[in-house]
């Protein structure tokens, strides 16, 4: 009986998917209405995210336009927007709040990327403590002589396979934010 790698490979996706989402909330001079994703505002004494409660329009490449669609909540959407760490001050002309993203210098672009590539680390050393997970699994069967020492091989052998496209996933992904972030 080998090892089932599917819960293996699905916490490994989890953990790509958690990297692409914190990539897509770093602040690269772009407007990105991902940055405001974290951000949530008092809603009726609910915490809700700004995307619930307002529309986010992208209208050029560096202004992101918030309008409430309940125009009471604009005060509260521009505090919380100025008490979170987007690092961007809101301009409020009664009607939608405006955040202007500034351009970003190159000495910042430099520590974002160092940023994006310990996060891709992070991520890493997750992946292969899924893996570690994995093949401690598949020595304890061999061990119960649930399975025999080919069948542990494969199960090993496999979950490094994953293991392996995983941490290229990684990669390619880091990659991609990293060029997106040094573009001027």
């Amino acid at each position: 009986m080998k090892l089932d790698t599917k819960p293996y490979e699905e916490k490994m996706g989890k953990t790509l998917a958690q990297l692409q989402y914190e990539l897509s909330t770093i602040r690269a001079g772009r407007a990105n209405p991902a940055v405001l994703d974290k951000v949530t505002v008092d809603y009726y004494g609910v915490p809700t995210k700004i995307s619930q409660v307002a529309a986010l329009n992208v209208t050029d490449a560096r202004t992101l336009v918030i309008s409430p669609w309940d125009p009471s909540m604009l005060k509260k959407l521009e505090k919380a927007i100025q008490t979170s760490d987007v690092g961007i001050n809101p301009a409020n002309d009664g009607k939608v709040l405006r955040l202007v993203f500034p351009q970003v210098t190159e000495e910042v672009r430099r520590q974002l990327t160092k940023q994006i590539a310990k996060m891709g680390e992070d991520s890493k050393v997750a992946i292969r403590n899924i893996r570690r997970d994995a093949n401690e699994k598949s020595k304890a069967m061999k061990k119960n002589s649930e399975m025999t020492e080919d069948e542990q091989k494969q199960s090993d052998k496999a979950m490094q396979d994953l293991t392996d496209k995983y941490i290229k996933d990684i990669d390619a992904a880091v990659a991609k934010r990293t060029k997106e972030i040094m573009e001027v």
